[in-house]
């Protein structure tokens, strides 16, 4: 690989690390082509860039950004990036299960929101809520409240509606 090469895959990751919200560094080693071909559908599903590029290049581009010190070290054997844009919990999700399905693949660290993480934390990581179950979660409180607004104002109107019934009744009679 020429220098021009190598200075266009830096620039490459070191925008995508830029662009990313999360980055999940794992190990691969081990894996057969068709594990990796499964792996990289799945995150593909989600929305998630996977990229195995050489450590000295990943470190290279990291060091043009700041923040990303305590990932240099993890730079070390075989290492493939999951680049997270929009859900940051949705490839330690997707490691996690590939994980306990293969025994391979292995994370290494993850940076989220420029939060460095052991990969001894996939666990903690992998079981935080989604983009889409912290939404749902907002919406179904938010609604809750609303809903009970609506039926009180609703029982206070019937009340007023039967109030305003029997005094007519009173005139009336």
């Amino acid at each position: 690989m020429n220098r021009t090469d190598k200075e266009a895959i830096i620039a490459e990751v070191a925008e995508k690390v830029s662009r990313a919200s999360a980055l999940y560094f794992a190990d691969f080693s081990g894996l057969t082509v068709e594990q990796e071909t499964e792996l990289r559908r799945e995150f593909r599903k989600a929305g998630i860039e996977y990229r195995v590029v050489k450590n000295t290049l990943a470190k290279k581009a990291l060091e043009q950004l700041s923040g990303f010190d305590r990932v240099y070290d993890k730079l070390v054997g075989p290492t493939g990036i999951a680049f997270s844009y929009d859900d940051i919990v949705a490839p330690a999700k997707i490691i996690k299960k590939f994980h306990e399905k293969s025994g391979k693949f292995t994370l290494k660290a993850a940076v989220l929101e420029k939060q460095v993480f052991e990969g001894a934390q996939l666990d903690a990581l992998s079981s935080l809520p989604s983009k889409k179950e912290l939404l749902g979660g907002i919406v179904g409180s938010l609604h809750a409240p609303i809903s009970g607004v609506v039926g009180a104002i609703g029982a206070v109107m019937r009340d007023l509606v039967n109030v305003i019934d029997a005094i007519e009744k009173k005139k009336a009679a």
